[in-house]
């Protein structure tokens, strides 16, 4: 033990609160400036500035060149710029390839590189990595003098204080740092948001004063995570006053927070039960906890009514499937999961970086102003370099062409010196060479003396002379580094800007229902003539499907949003109306009596779906038609805005019933046919729009007996296909169907007689629907087929067999051959009970049109 009394030790009293108040602060200011904290202008904390430097500069590990290992890569970084743990230096190169960690990942990694669920990465030895595309654009010109170099750890080599950045990456990727007595969070925002933004202020910039954070808010709607979610922007007011706006008081002061949810949709599930399915969660919220969690609240009767708890994330996306017990109160089950699990949450937002090596809180405005600060420099700086070398190859250039011109004379002064030091100063003495230019005429190889070669260095010179010209201009305008900037700034949303994944509502934080929480998707819905609807997949319509249409009496098959409303028309010429993600989807089909206000008396003749709001100029019209040939045309807009669900739409003479309901343009040619096989085509212009109490108009004249059996929107080209009740079908060209003015007679469709019956259904095919299927039924017989399938044959044919109606009693005739005009007499007699003929024609086709077939 040394003695304290020895003078040949150095001793001094120091006080121990002043060591303590001194070294505590360095270690402070060490952790904020080298270790917690990002550098405004890159958006990089000091280690995560050395990977990317030692992966560009050292590895150059470009993003379309091969990956190294993990293990490689960090001794690169541990070895020349950043000597403290590897697993430190790991940890930050991994959560830098994280596509749920960072908005823009700047490292492409292989390999299994951590997951939402909080499992940690595979060890280094095992992952690879490299820049990913995007990162270029941090590093773009660093070797341009265009940032300043400071000395390593060991003296050794340099290594840039910051990065060249032509990205904004705080604002876009965000940072979280803890330091000493400061915290940052700056979350991530949307590329193309932020690059909107940074070209607003530049536009202005001379009057940037005036510029305020409410006009950037204008491009930036709030933060944009990698994971998605919603964030409500505004938060409770205090009593009495209006809710405060959260997300303006965080960027206007650097200090906020703000609420955000995972987002999820219910789902129809098996026995009539429902089923919540979360797809997407909240920033840094770990899935497995959060699945303890809901699994945890279920267990102890915190919340109620759930049977089971499902991952079934995969490479797809997420999926956490919660499926309720039969007659559990959904709505309530959503509320419990928001208020008592990690599926919302608070985000504290803190927007602290360095600024000149020391911690500021900043605004958004701010933020902004000191990248496009850093960009101008970065500009200028390169400008500067680009234009030093320019002059210096200009000079060279230059003085090659004076050689050119006087070759003979330099070639004898060169040969008639002693050494190339001589030689070098006698072309200086004699010639006017400057040392440089000396230099190089002494290097100029025998080569160049060629014609070509002057003519190739005349060229040169001038394009030096206008890029000398160009950047001069630039660094004495600052208008212009700001216009360099600005279309730097297009240039990067061109290639990487993308849609936003976080959806900012303008709305406090409230418990949504079961209703909107319905996935906004396109579905097939479909009803049949007994009052059965269902809803089907878009992408999962298969045979079995359209079958059962044709089993049910289908007379509608619709492709609808969930959020659309589908109305029902029922033959007394009321409608009511079913949310169309009430429809049971698929399994047993459900009964409009058990949805609405129809009891299972009511025969339901046509079905469409619209929009639940249709503006009044939306120009969506729908056509009536009667039996006894009237039709009437309502707004689409008054339709969605009666009171009620239950409406009569159409007033009815007596014995007269409605046959049909098509959602139409009012620009759009219409048809009728009758039960008899006459067709009329007019322009839907010539159907005034009528009020919901108003009667309808003549549409065709019916002959006796005879009777409207359907409705079809005319397409532009195309087939009218015209089925019987015997069975009998064919597809006639729209062309052999003259425009006629409403009202009249109508032309003969379908040539009919014992062996046919009447008509059954009949559809308008556009050409080129070559998705389009048609369900054909009579009773549990049902046929689908392609349009085409069906034969093209003239008016005045019968058409061919495609269905054979399940008939009891009487043996069903043979027809007339297509190609026979009929005058050939053949066993004729109508099958005995009318339950056995054709009930059912139907089209179904991918087309979310509001125009449709009856």
């Amino acid at each position: 033990m040394a003695n304290g009394n020895d003078p040949r030790v150095n001793q001094s009293e120091l006080s121990l609160r002043t060591e303590m108040e001194t070294s505590y602060l360095d270690y402070a200011m060490s952790v904020i400036v080298a270790r917690a904290l990002p550098d405004v202008r890159d958006g990089l904390k000091p280690v995560q500035r050395r990977i990317l430097h030692a992966m560009h500069h050292d590895l150059n590990l470009r993003s379309n060149g091969p990956f190294r290992k993990s293990a490689r890569i960090v001794g690169e970084v541990l070895g020349k710029y950043h000597p403290h743990s590897d697993q430190s230096v790991y940890d930050a190169m991994m959560r830098l390839a994280q596509d749920f960690s960072l908005r823009y990942p700047v490292v492409d990694g292989q390999g299994n590189l951590g997951s939402i669920d909080g499992d940690n990465p595979a060890a280094m030895r095992y992952t690879e990595a490299r820049l990913s595309a995007i990162s270029a654009l941090m590093l773009t010109d660093i070797e341009k003098n265009t940032v300043d170099w400071v000395p390593n750890f060991d003296q050794s080599l340099e290594e840039p204080t910051v990065l060249t950045a032509s990205l904004p990456n705080l604002l876009v990727n965000g940072s979280n740092g803890i330091a000493v007595g400061m915290a940052t969070q700056v979350p991530p925002h949307n590329l193309g948001e932020v690059c909107a933004a940074v070209r607003h202020l530049l536009d202005r910039w001379e009057k940037r004063e005036e510029v305020t954070v409410t006009d950037l808010m204008q491009h930036v709607q709030g933060p944009d995570f990698p994971t998605g979610g919603t964030l409500f922007r505004l938060g409770p007011g205090r009593a009495g006053r209006a809710p405060d706006d959260r997300l303006r008081q965080a960027y206007e002061s650097g200090r906020g927070r703000a609420t955000v949810r995972a987002k999820v949709h219910v789902e129809d599930a098996r026995m009539g039960r429902q089923r919540i399915v979360v797809y997407e969660i909240p920033y840094q919220t770990n899935k497995t906890s959060l699945l303890e969690r809901i699994a945890d609240c279920a267990r102890n009767g915190q919340i109620t009514g759930i049977s089971d708890l499902r991952d079934e994330s995969d490479r797809a996306g997420m999926r956490i499937c919660i499926d309720l017990v039969r007659g559990a109160n959904t709505d309530k089950v959503i509320a419990d999961l928001f208020s008592l699990t990690p599926m919302e949450q608070t985000f504290s937002i803190s927007l602290v970086a360095l600024v000149n090596g020391r911690p500021e809180r900043l605004n958004l405005k701010r933020l902004v102003e000191l990248f496009i600060e850093h960009r101008v420099d970065i500009v200028r700086r390169r400008s500067r370099f680009d234009l030093d070398r320019a002059e210096q190859r200009a000079h060279i250039v230059e003085g090659l062409l004076m050689a050119l011109d006087q070759i003979d004379e330099v070639i004898r002064t060169i040969r008639n010196s002693r050494s190339p030091d001589s030689a070098r100063n006698n072309l200086i003495r004699e010639f006017g060479f400057t040392e440089a230019q000396s230099r190089a005429v002494l290097a100029m190889p025998l080569g160049q003396l060629v014609a070509m070669e002057r003519s190739r260095l005349r060229s040169e010179f001038k394009d030096l002379a206008a890029r000398i010209k160009e950047l001069q201009a630039l660094l004495a305008s600052d208008r212009r580094i700001r216009d360099a900037i600005a279309d730097e700034m297009d240039e990067i949303q061109r290639q990487f800007a993308d849609s936003r994944r976080t959806e900012v509502k303008d709305d406090q934080a409230r418990t949504p229902t079961a209703e909107e929480l319905e996935p906004d998707q396109t579905v097939w819905v479909c009803v049949g003539r007994r009052g059965t609807v269902r809803r089907y997949a878009y992408k999962g319509m298969q045979s079995g499907s359209f079958r059962d249409i044709g089993r049910n009496g289908g007379i509608a098959a619709v492709a609808a949003n969930t959020r659309d409303v589908l109305y029902v028309f029922s033959a007394s010429g009321r409608a009511q109306r079913i949310q169309a993600h009430k429809v049971p989807q698929t399994g047993r089909a459900g009964h409009v009596a058990d949805l609405t206000a129809f009891t299972r008396r009511d025969r339901i003749v046509a079905g469409i779906a619209l929009p639940r709001e249709v503006a009044p100029d939306e120009g969506v019209w729908v056509l009536l038609a009667t039996a006894q040939g009237n039709v009437k045309k309502i707004s689409g807009h008054h339709l969605a805005a009666a009171w009620g669900d239950d409406v009569t739409v159409m007033p009815l003479a007596k014995g007269d019933s409605l046959v049909a309901a098509v959602a139409v343009n009012s620009s759009r040619e219409l048809m009728l046919f009758t039960r008899q096989g006459k067709t009329i085509r007019f322009d839907g212009d010539e159907v005034r729009p009528s009020r919901l109490p108003a009667q309808g108009v003549r549409g065709i004249r019916l002959g006796k007996g005879d009777g409207v059996a359907a409705a079809a929107v005319a397409p532009a080209t195309g087939t009218v296909l015209t089925v019987t009740k015997q069975g009998m079908a064919k597809r006639t060209d729209l062309e052999e169907f003259n425009l006629q003015a409403r009202g009249g007679s109508g032309l003969l469709a379908h040539k009919l007689d014992e062996t046919t019956g009447s008509i059954a259904g009949a559809l308008a095919i556009a050409a080129g629907q070559a998705d389009a299927r048609i369900s054909i039924g009579s009773g549990s017989n049902v046929r689908t087929l392609d349009p085409d399938d069906v034969p093209l044959s003239s008016r005045v044919t019968k058409g061919r067999r495609i269905l054979k109606p399940q008939a009891t009693g009487a043996a069903l005739p043979e027809p007339a051959d297509d190609d026979n005009d009929g005058s050939a007499p053949a066993k004729r007699s109508l099958p005995s009970p009318a339950t056995g003929l054709i009930d059912s024609v139907t089209l179904i086709w991918s087309d979310h049109s509001v125009d449709g077939q009856a």
